[in-house]
């Protein structure tokens, strides 16, 4: 979508109304002006024949209002901008097309899956009210505090850090620490280490000494180089905020502490930190123009797309919409890397780069799939995002 065209018209817009009305205001201030010069003369006016004085007063008046012009100076503008206007609109109705309609296939949707989506989203934005007042409207309550529960805790554990109270998002990584740790999280280190920062700057030497020494030995054999910048901060116990370290204390630390918490927290729920049914929106905008452009063009040459299994055209997403699985290699038998990624051939299967270019002599020659009797180019061939 062509949005800075649709900005630039707007822009004109803009600029063309305040042209007019500019011009608007300066031919009202004239008549004004010409308008109370007449009344001061009336009312200074030789009362021996007050009749024929207004009457020339008033000719004098007609004539320079005819001398301004006052309509043939502001039609000008305004047709400018009447212009700008309905080209504007005509880029709207040509970018933002009402029907949406031709660009989805009819298919059948579970109702029950696409509610539990819509609430799920509500509950994880932290719209608990309007969450609740979904489910009840399309009759699942009974789903509600399933779905609500755990995104509850969440929020109060974040308002808590908010608040840099660490207590509540303490208790849940010792409760949860088996699974963090299991995933690779570091996130008990991190709140540890924050609490160890606290102390240092409010308490004394003795209590962080004996916080360290209880939350964070554990980590030593691990994490040796942060353990050792937060002991060293011991030294500057009370005023860290004139120390090497005052880097520490930065609020933003807070706030990533509780971006990292947040995206734990939903990994532990088995759910991606980004809401699905924003990302599949965004995702969705982002394509609809092209796919309405892919439409109209199927329409005009009367072909029907709803049976194609896959679009005859690439549809592209940013890579903020790529996500990555595991593939393996059927050749190879290797796991797919950011080096060894998975390449789409022009016959629609899928191998590892690295197997592409042994089967290619390094793009040098043609291949046969190993699953179908096509030639490939290995220069055609396209990572493959999934």
């Amino acid at each position: 979508m062509e949005l800075s065209t649709i900005k630039d018209a707007f822009d004109r817009v803009t600029k063309k109304q305040k042209l007019s009305s500019a011009k608007t205001q300066e031919m009202l201030d004239q008549i004004r002006q010409e308008i109370e010069s007449a009344l001061d003369k009336m009312q200074s006016a030789n009362n021996s024949d007050p009749e024929h004085n207004y009457k020339a007063v008033l000719n004098e008046l007609k004539a320079n209002l005819l001398k301004i012009a006052p309509l043939s100076q502001m039609e000008g503008t305004q047709k400018e901008l009447n212009v700008a206007l309905s080209k504007y609109g005509k880029l709207l109705e040509k970018y933002f097309n009402p029907d949406i309609s031709k660009a989805y296939r009819n298919i059948d949707v579970d109702i029950h899956t696409l509610n539990q989506i819509i609430a799920n989203h509500f509950y994880r934005q932290e719209l608990f009210d309007i969450g609740d007042h979904f489910v009840s409207v399309v009759g699942e309550p009974e789903s509600a505090s399933t779905m609500k529960a755990p995104f509850l805790e969440m929020y109060q554990i974040l308002e808590a850090i908010k608040n840099q109270n660490l207590e509540p998002a303490l208790n849940w990584a010792s409760m949860n620490s088996d699974k963090l740790a299991q995933s690779g999280s570091d996130i008990v280190l991190k709140l540890h280490s924050m609490q160890f920062v606290k102390i240092l700057q409010n308490g004394t030497r003795d209590e962080a000494l004996h916080y360290a020494r209880t939350h964070l030995s554990p980590f030593a054999s691990s994490h040796m180089a942060e353990i050792q910048k937060l002991m060293a901060c011991l030294l500057w116990t009370g005023k860290l905020d004139r120390s090497p370290y005052h880097a520490l204390l930065s609020g933003s630390n807070w706030d990533k502490l509780a971006e990292d918490l947040k995206r734990e927290f939903c990994n532990l729920l088995g759910q991606s930190y980004n809401s699905p049914l924003s990302v599949t929106v965004a995702a969705g905008v982002q394509v609809l123009p092209p796919l309405l452009k892919f439409m109209n063009v199927m329409a005009g040459k009367k072909q029907e797309w709803q049976t194609m299994n896959q679009l005859p055209v690439p549809v592209e997403l940013d890579r903020e919409f790529q996500f990555h699985s595991i593939f393996v290699c059927p050749v190879s038998k290797e796991q797919a890397t950011e080096d060894n990624p998975p390449m789409l051939m022009s016959c629609g299967h899928v191998l590892c780069k690295q197997s592409i270019l042994k089967m290619s002599k390094n793009h040098t020659k043609m291949f046969k799939c190993p699953y179908c009797p096509f030639d490939i180019d290995a220069v055609q061939c396209r990572q493959l995002y999934f």
